[in-house]
């Protein structure tokens, strides 16, 4: 009892992407920390608009989405949100919302679990909701997901216990990495989970860097990271709990003090070694069939001057779509991360992230409401023609996809 509760204790503290302290920062924990909103100004001081920083709005990976059922332009636009709250039980508009098929899937933190016991129940009360005749995807499951990476990132106490630098140094690091993501996989299955937001392929370059100084990075080789990384993705997607790798095109040249959750970052890596080194890993990840990405908030001078990478259609539908193949679920870091300050409010982020090929807006405040935010802005954008409506429906289509493979 001791050593569950000390874990826990140890969750309710950790960031999203498991820095400690990151639940407890003004606006909640992210992905990768916790940042307050921003006050919507551009970086010249003038309200951000959905055609600015440079996020284009070039075509996404083809998806068919002739099979979508006849969805009002607010339930497109919440199937495409990922919601979060505080506390130990979903506010009733949260399950109100998911009755009426305006809710894509829910990020559950460490201050949202007492016991498994407890988040098994939430979750099965989600899934009521879901399953609502007035939901038109009521027979799809929510994408239900947590940060369970291992070491001290984890929501969930149990497996994986090794941090990802500790896998590397293992004596047989290939099985130490399968047996993580078998851990991952079963342990948040157990509960009703079905996504893990891991593992993370972020090739570090010294020790106590960003990566480095929480355990989240396997190897300063990027073959090494590869390998591993695969490994992890295959062993728990064949539990049926659904992979993403992180942070593309990666964060491991950051210093410890470079956090897209408190500030905006730029990682000035040269083109060659972007791709040599930081997206290295993830051409071993698609081959392995990892079913989501997520792309990181930092700016990379060499692929996309000035705008984040998740709000960069070179980036999104450049180099991780049309460069590196990949043909599953991309979702954003915390939209409300501190690097996005002068990108405007929620729904312009959201509008903007969905414009630059970002299939899933992930909203990790804890607060239900930026969840609407993003929701309102991208069914405007899509009523007003802002977003083009075949995109949008691609991007759905994705998601429904990835949703039905995961039903149990």
């Amino acid at each position: 009892m001791a050593v569950t509760l000390s874990a826990l204790a140890l969750i309710s503290c950790v960031g999203a992407a498991g820095r400690p302290g990151g639940a407890g920062q003004p606006g909640g924990a992210t992905s990768s920390g916790g940042a307050g909103q921003s006050a919507g100004r551009s970086a010249a001081g003038q309200p951000a608009s959905p055609t600015a920083a440079g996020a284009g709005s070039g075509p996404p990976a083809a998806a068919g989405p002739a099979a979508l059922p006849a969805l009002t332009p607010a339930q497109k636009a919440g199937q495409r949100v990922i919601y979060s709250y505080s506390g130990l039980q979903p506010p009733a508009s949260l399950l109100s919302w998911i009755r009426r098929g305006q809710v894509g899937g829910v990020i559950f933190f460490g201050g949202n679990i007492a016991s498994r016991a407890q988040i098994a129940g939430v979750i099965k009360q989600l899934d009521q909701a879901n399953a609502s005749a007035s939901n038109p995807l009521h027979a799809v499951p929510l994408l239900l997901m947590t940060d369970q990476e291992g070491g001290l990132v984890r929501r969930l106490p149990g497996r994986p216990v090794m941090s990802e630098k500790q896998i590397g140094e293992a004596a047989d690091p290939a099985a130490a990495a399968k047996a993580a993501g078998t851990g991952a996989g079963q342990n948040l299955a157990s509960v009703g989970m079905n996504v893990n937001l891991a593992p993370v392929l972020d090739v570090y370059r010294t020790p106590g860097d960003f990566d480095d100084q929480f355990g989240r990075s396997y190897s300063t080789d990027p073959k090494v990271v590869s390998a591993l990384g695969a490994e992890f993705i295959k062993a728990q997607q064949a539990v049926r709990v659904a992979a993403t790798a992180k942070h593309f095109p990666g964060l491991g040249a950051a210093l410890s003090t470079q956090d897209t959750d408190a500030r905006p970052v730029t990682l000035d890596v040269g083109l060659h070694a972007l791709r040599t080194v930081d997206e290295y890993p993830y051409r071993a990840a698609i081959a392995a069939g990892v079913k989501l990405v997520m792309v990181s908030w930092a700016v990379y001078p060499a692929l996309a001057r000035g705008t984040p990478a998740g709000l960069s259609s070179a980036i999104v539908n450049g180099e991780l779509r049309s460069r590196l193949g990949f043909r599953g679920v991309t979702i954003t870091d915390a939209l409300e991360a501190g690097a996005l300050q002068a990108f405007g409010t929620t729904g312009q982020r959201a509008t903007l992230a969905a414009r630059a090929g970002m299939d899933l807006i992930l909203c990790s405040g804890q607060r239900a409401i930026q969840g609407r935010l993003a929701r309102s802005a991208l069914a405007t954008a899509l009523t007003s023609g802002t977003l083009s409506t075949s995109v949008f429906d691609a991007a759905l289509a994705r998601t429904i996809a990835l949703r039905t493979s995961l039903a149990r």
